[in-house]
């Protein structure tokens, strides 16, 4: 008999009563090996109870909880949780998402003490192991950040919040445009794409436009967030796997970041601070089709059609099938007849 899938083995399930439930785990207990009986024996185990310690406006030890995030991204990219390493032991490697969540949320607390710098360097080490799950298996999961029930976007606003309360704005404007260049990810940070977790994610671009309530703001951070361009352009992306080219990571970026592109278009163009896209359009620290659809926006927004037609055109040329692009070019004329496949081809009329 053909082995069933993820989603057609939870359907079978969807009939059972608790009773069968019961007896069929137990089946599957008594006949098993002893590595799988130590993994059934390790989910039915009480999670321990977490020491909490009182501080002043937290409910833990902000200190305490940034050595533990630290150690636990550490023996994660350590390979620690996969197996073969005795600093951490069998029954924790398949609790590891309790200790993800646990962590994640004795951040948020440590973020509400009076000194935020252990809760935000914890907050941000979690924060950056979320990312980096999407490509790397640090555990053994199809889909860690679905399995944590970790909702990134939302931690990234508490984190982002916290920051500009207490620090002011221009602070928080140079640190969080760092972070937002390197985690957004406008489909999200679950591996599939769908469930519990992938429902409630948002973009950073949609988190990040309710916390610039003023014109200034927007230009404070954009400048901010191109000086984290420039930074970005020789530093790889850690979320990236270390097989990816710079090209890659450089288009992957420019990807990222369409979506808070177009925002910027928007506010800037014909403005004092136009000057500020231009800068985007040459940054260094992005790449690929997405930055030549932008340079070919920019052009529009300043009637040079004819610039705006021939890079569009470029942009297909990479990404054929982008629907963006395709309509883009087709409100400039920019497409002619559909090639033999169906598809729009490029060139002029």
């Amino acid at each position: 008999m053909e082995r069933m899938n993820r989603e057609q083995f939870y359907a079978a399930m969807a009939g059972l009563d608790e009773d069968r439930l019961r007896k069929a785990l137990w089946m599957l207990y008594w006949r098993s090996a002893g590595p799988v009986r130590q993994r059934i024996e390790a989910e039915l185990a009480p999670e321990p109870a977490k020491p909490r310690t009182r501080e002043t406006g937290s409910e833990v030890d902000p200190d305490a909880v940034l050595d533990q995030a630290q150690q636990f991204v550490a023996l994660a990219r350590a390979g620690s949780y996969l197996a073969g390493d005795r600093r951490v032991s069998p029954k924790e490697r398949t609790r590891w998402r309790f200790t993800f969540r646990r962590l994640v949320a004795d951040a948020r607390q440590a973020l509400q003490a009076d000194d935020i710098r252990p809760g935000v360097t914890a907050a941000t080490a979690m924060i950056d192991l979320a990312c980096e799950v999407h490509d790397y298996d640090y555990f053994r999961s199809e889909d860690p950040v679905e399995a944590a029930g970790v909702v990134v976007s939302d931690e990234v606003g508490v984190l982002w919040q916290r920051m500009r309360d207490v620090n002011g704005f221009p602070a928080f404007a140079a640190a969080a445009a760092r972070q937002f260049v390197r985690w957004e990810a406008p489909y999200g940070w679950t591996r599939g794409g769908y469930g519990r977790v992938s429902e409630k994610e948002t973009t950073l671009t949609t988190v990040l436009t309710r916390m610039l309530p003023v014109p200034d703001a927007w230009t404070t951070f954009t400048t901010c967030y191109l000086t984290a361009l420039d930074e970005a352009a020789t530093t790889p992306a850690r979320h990236l796997a270390s097989w990816r080219s710079t090209e890659y990571g450089l288009a992957h970026r420019a990807r990222a970041m369409a979506g808070w592109h177009a925002l910027l278009l928007d506010r800037f163009a014909g403005t004092d601070d136009e000057q500020l896209l231009d800068r985007i359009g040459t940054s260094a620290g992005l790449g690929g089709p997405e930055l030549t659809f932008f340079q070919a926006q920019l052009a529009h927004r300043r009637g040079d059609n004819d610039t705006a037609r021939r890079l569009v055109h470029d942009a297909l040329a990479k990404l054929p099938g982008h629907d963006g692009f395709i309509r883009f070019a087709q409100d400039l004329g920019a497409l002619c007849h559909p090639g033999p496949d169906g598809s729009p081809r490029n060139g002029p009329r």
